[in-house]
């Protein structure tokens, strides 16, 4: 048994790193509470289709990277890589198309089989929202504040918005001709992965992160000329809209987001203090995924976060509630103290009870936890219904009836 560690791609999460990751979510679900998003929770796994059916069957995720798996009934299942997908099925399984628009904040383990990196584990952490309704450009605005405002409230400051329009179907449609028709000439001297995705997906070769890759696309005919009318007015409405709230961005016309459900504005959050996996938060509009699902036709954006990510660059933690800690002296008083606790947590305060050693190791672990106070009780404050509480801090000690300690407590939190 001593040889047991967690599976490749895998990490425990306890200590200093499950306070940061709380932290983090809760500070996201507050502020996308004051965005309105109400919380969703979906399975970890789902029927392999809302997945392979969604993320483009080319896609990296679906050929390299999904955890897929029959069960016993034979049913093919696959630990959720990503959120989206998962609330597009929730959002038509459930019932909602009468309710939109709907915003909704989610957080959550995700599982993909690639190379563990920094800040990316095979079962990983995201958060995200998702935005459900409305074609408006101004629910892109307000996506994209959102995640704005959730990277500040952390004190993440080191970071670049990079901001694209892949249009609707007809812009890209026009695109693609032109793009393959231009890379058709390099085909030869493309990256393997850019080869196959020249057959079935192009728009993603300017994505790639292949030296030569990225030579060659620099040239490449650019997107936004191919834009027609309806998408140039949706992206211009959104770009004028985050001027409007001093909020920076990058024009970068290389961006498409590696899904093929995009469409409209996409955007990346980037940053340099994490070396070559520069995004911490990206998303961007997907106005046919739920039909394709076979909802109704329904405009949604959202964008979704890596925690583990948002962890390296967060220098913020949560600040441990201090415990008190009662301390014991003798049977009777330990029958006693058991009471006591029990007693108090009922009315929400945070105890400990040491229940072995002599003093000097009792009060030993009482500072190492942190406590505020000692609570002494042994026979003579039995006898008197009276504890000894000594400050922590100061060092100073009173007498205190047992009756009146939970009051004391409280008014002394801190």
């Amino acid at each position: 048994m001593s040889s047991l560690k967690p599976v490749r791609g895998t990490h425990d999460l306890w200590g200093e790193d499950i306070l940061k990751h709380l932290m983090i979510v809760e500070v996201a679900r507050r502020m996308s509470a004051n965005f309105g998003c109400q919380e969703i929770a979906t399975p970890i796994f789902e029927f392999t289709q809302v997945f392979s059916r969604t993320l483009g069957d080319v896609s990296d995720i679906v050929n390299k990277e999904m955890y897929t798996f029959p069960d016993r009934g034979n049913d093919e299942l696959t630990l959720r890589p990503e959120g989206t997908a998962g609330i597009a099925r929730a959002f038509i399984s459930e019932g909602m198309s009468q309710l939109t628009p709907l915003k909704f904040f989610y957080q959550g383990p995700m599982f993909r089989y690639e190379r563990p990196q920094k800040g990316r584990q095979r079962q990983f952490h995201q958060l995200g929202v998702e935005f459900i309704g409305s074609p408006s450009h101004i629910m892109d605005i307000e996506v994209i504040s959102l995640a704005s405002v959730i990277l500040n409230e952390l004190g993440i400051k080191n970071y670049q918005l990079d901001i694209n329009s892949i249009g609707d179907s007809e812009s890209r449609t026009n695109y693609r001709e032109a793009l393959v028709q231009y890379l058709e000439k390099y085909k030869n001297d493309l990256s393997e992965d850019s080869k196959k995705r020249l057959i079935h997906n192009p728009m993603r070769i300017l994505d790639s992160k292949d030296t030569k890759d990225q030579e060659i696309v620099a040239e490449a005919p650019m997107l936004s000329h191919f834009l027609n009318i309806n998408s140039k007015t949706n992206f211009d409405s959104i770009i004028h809209g985050l001027e409007n709230l001093n909020i920076g961005f990058n024009l970068n016309e290389k961006l498409v987001r590696g899904l093929d459900y995009y469409c409209h504005c996409v955007f990346e959050f980037k940053t340099q203090d994490l070396g070559a996996q520069d995004a911490i938060l990206a998303g961007g509009r997907y106005d046919g995924l739920i039909e394709l699902m076979g909802g109704p036709s329904t405009p949604a954006v959202g964008f979704a976060a890596g925690i583990e990510r948002l962890a390296l660059l967060c220098g913020k933690t949560l600040v441990s509630p201090r415990p008190t800690h009662l301390i014991p002296l003798g049977e009777a008083a330990e029958k006693s103290c058991v009471q006591i606790c029990y007693q108090l947590r009922k009315e929400n305060l945070l105890v400990d009870m040491s229940y072995s050693g002599n003093m000097s190791k009792r009060m030993k672990k009482a500072n190492k936890s942190n406590a505020k106070y000692a609570i002494m009780i042994g026979d003579e404050e039995l006898k008197k219904q009276n504890a000894t509480v000594k400050n922590l801090d100061d060092g100073q000690q009173q007498t205190i009836a047992f009756s009146k300690l939970s009051d004391f407590l409280k008014t002394s939190k801190n």
